[in-house]
């Protein structure tokens, strides 16, 4: 062979570099939210944390296949309702997490694709209309919240169907709360995230790059001070839609389960499993304080409460 041609990620790597600079620069030109009054009263000694994970926003199911339907509209009335109710039935702690553990967006671009396998995806119309409704249900979440703490921590996780929409969301509400000193954005170029609360260390991944069991020992060399001026350790990921929990030495990981129906791939390939959102609150000094769980059937006006 006299010549050969090597096949190599650069092209993929410059797409990724020229993406992230054109979300940064369109970040300057968003308008800042104005800073929101602070709550009066709260516990210091308090955290609440509120998990999404795997919402899937912009698939559409069909209950004929997966049990319940779901597409944009269906999505964002319940992210709502649900959101406020996490936070309603929450002590007034100090500080919170919105904890979005990635996969918050079905599609990662024009084409109703995986991003790595390209397997095709049910998706509910145009992702431009996907992104502005799941910007503004999200402004939402976050407003809500900061009337309720005194400092809220977001973190955007990186999803296996959201690489490069986990990105520009997490530039972008970083610019726009740029001027609101009680909101920080988790900043982390790397899919995992950390977040301390007193004695007690946070941890996050989306759950796709590894396994429960590794998450620990990776957690502690790569935070190791953290680690070490902590007592309590809890690592939260999603990325298989059900619940599943194992101490290991040093910290707690959960796998939380997604509020998101079933699309049809999942249906017929037989994965089922209960569907909730969850909030936890952590004290400062003494760990997990109590846990609350909201499923969706709560919303519903035939079998719900509301």
């Amino acid at each position: 062979a006299k010549i050969q041609w090597v096949k190599t990620n650069r092209d993929k790597e410059q797409q990724e570099v020229a993406i992230l600079a054109a979300v940064e620069a369109m970040a300057k030109e968003i308008p800042r939210v104005k800073p929101l009054p602070a709550p009066v009263t709260t516990y210091s000694e308090l955290c609440n944390e509120y998990i999404v994970t795997d919402y899937h926003y912009g698939m559409l199911a069909w209950h004929k296949e997966g049990g319940q339907d779901w597409d944009t509209k269906i999505a964002g009335d319940l992210l709502w309702r649900g959101f406020q109710r996490m936070v309603d039935q929450s002590p007034d702690a100090k500080s919170c997490v919105i904890s979005q553990l990635g996969d918050f967006f079905h599609s990662d671009s024009m084409e109703a694709v995986t991003p790595h396998s390209k397997n095709i995806l049910d998706q509910d119309g145009r992702i431009s209309k996907i992104v502005s409704e799941a910007t503004n249900i999200f402004r939402k979440l976050v407003d809500y919240a900061l009337q309720k703490h005194d400092t809220v921590h977001v973190i955007m996780a990186e999803g296996n169907h959201d690489p490069y929409s986990s990105i520009w969301f997490r530039i972008m509400f970083s610019a726009l709360y740029e001027n609101e000193p009680r909101l920080t954005v988790n900043d982390s170029e790397l899919p995992y995230y950390v977040y301390q609360h007193g004695d007690v260390m946070l941890a996050y991944h989306h759950g796709h790059k590894k396994q429960l069991a590794g998450l620990p020992i990776f957690f502690a060399a790569q935070h190791p001070k953290m680690w070490g001026e902590t007592t309590y350790r809890y690592c939260a990921t999603g990325h298989k839609h059900h619940s599943e929990e194992k101490e290991f030495s040093g910290m707690r990981v959960t796998q939380f389960q997604t509020f998101a129906a079933r699309d049809a791939y999942a249906a017929r390939g037989g994965w089922l499993a209960e569907r909730s959102m969850t909030s936890v609150t952590y004290h400062k000094k003494f760990g997990k304080a109590a846990t609350n769980i909201f499923r969706p059937e709560m919303f519903d006006k035939k079998t719900g409460d509301e």
